[in-house]
């Protein structure tokens, strides 16, 4: 889909490119080693264009260029990255802990949305009501999701109110996977997510795990809330106990700048406290 490139995103894009051509003047070594592993990660995405290359290096993406040495060696002590994820691709225990948060929703669904609509109210565009945010468990009312998961590490509700959509993102971090599912599937070619050249379709499958890391968009412009179960999932690895280890760290990062890239949000759940 094309993407129209307004003046603003030319401007970000120059001033980025003065800021290299400085940075590679004064700080060579570090400046080119960051550029390099910039540009092995941000070709992993499909769509190769000015507005991915735009987005990567002087937009939302920047944070991910900043942590991309990190994400090339999670890469290297990680399984295959498929991009796009299917059950079968995780461990057994993983794919039971799967079922059990997806089973728990799909039995109480009602009561979910009941109690997300009592307190988002009806003006916010969007809404995220959590469960438990990278192992913090915030919301003890709904007791199955208070189990000890080893490899689900968040567990959320997004709400995105009727005509809402995210512009084209990046996730952080690839030390987790993004696993979504649509409680409330409409057949609408309006209500999808987009990753790269995928263009899921919530009345397709209701399930989409995939690597959040790559560029990617939630679309709404159906005239009606979309309700949609939001996971963090331990990427499948031969050193698990590795992974696990980074996650201690990055579990307490997420949640000192959960603010920061949940600022357009209405955070639910918590009690007015701390969380695709």
């Amino acid at each position: 889909m094309a993407v129209r490139i307004g003046k603003k995103k030319v401007k970000q894009a120059i001033i980025a490119a003065l800021f290299l051509a400085v940075t590679l003047t004064f700080i060579p070594v570090i400046t080119a080693v960051y550029l390099v592993c910039g540009l092995l990660d941000v070709i992993r995405n499909e769509r190769r264009d000015f507005y991915l290359f735009q987005r990567y290096f002087s937009g939302n993406g920047f944070t991910t260029w900043l942590v991309a040495p990190l994400n090339l060696l999670l890469d290297l002590v990680s399984h295959r990255n498929r991009k796009i994820y299917r059950l079968e691709d995780f461990s057994e225990e993983c794919q039971a802990e799967l079922d059990t948060v997806l089973s728990f929703f799909r039995d109480n669904k009602d009561a979910v949305i009941q109690r997300i609509d009592g307190e988002l109210g009806t003006e916010a565009k969007r809404g995220m009501f959590l469960f438990r945010w990278f192992g913090q468990r915030y919301n003890r009312e709904f007791e199955p999701l208070n189990g000890d998961f080893r490899h689900i590490r968040t567990i959320a509700v997004s709400v995105f109110q009727g005509t809402e959509r995210t512009n084209f993102h990046f996730g952080p971090l690839r030390l987790t996977l993004r696993a979504l599912y649509n409680l409330t599937p409409v057949k609408d070619a309006e209500v999808f997510i987009e990753c790269g050249k995928t263009k899921h379709y919530w009345a397709d499958d209701p399930l989409f795990i995939f690597d959040d890391t790559l560029m990617h968009r939630s679309v709404n412009d159906h005239d009606g809330r979309r309700y949609v179960v939001f996971m963090d999932v331990i990427r499948p690895s031969p050193v698990p106990a590795l992974l696990r280890a980074f996650m201690v760290p990055v579990s307490w990062a997420a949640t000192a700048f959960k603010s920061i890239y949940y600022r357009r949000w209405t955070m639910m759940g918590i009690g007015k406290a701390p969380a695709e």
